[in-house]
């Protein structure tokens, strides 16, 4: 199963900062294992841009749309036998003390 993980900043991070996970390691052992695809950091928000069409009229923002304090960061494609083993996997990634991590299983499109 296909699990998308988003990777989001988080305004309360655990203070404990004892045996924070080493993001590097967690790449190299997941990768290792198969079960990171792919994944990388995304750019600032003050570069994204929001896309929608209202009435046929295209209408550009900058930045991410919704007002909010934490924000989506970079993501990983994990392949894990179900979500047990894809909540594991994000719970050893750094992250998921410093911010959050969101697990979405991949559908697709032809069922």
């Amino acid at each position: 199963m296909k699990y998308l993980m988003f990777v989001c900043t988080d305004s309360e991070p655990d203070a404990d900062r004892a045996d924070w996970p080493d993001i590097e390691a967690w790449v190299a052992e997941n990768d290792a294992r198969g079960r990171r695809l792919t994944g990388d950091a995304l750019a600032e928000t003050t570069a994204a841009t929001t896309v929608r069409v209202r009435n046929g009229e295209l209408l550009l923002s900058d930045g991410p749309f919704a007002e909010t304090k934490e924000v989506i960061v970079g993501f990983d494609l994990l392949e894990c036998a179900d979500l047990d083993e894809a909540i594991e996997v994000a719970r050893a990634h750094p992250m998921a003390r410093a911010g959050r991590l969101e697990l979405r299983p991949i559908v697709a499109l032809d069922g």
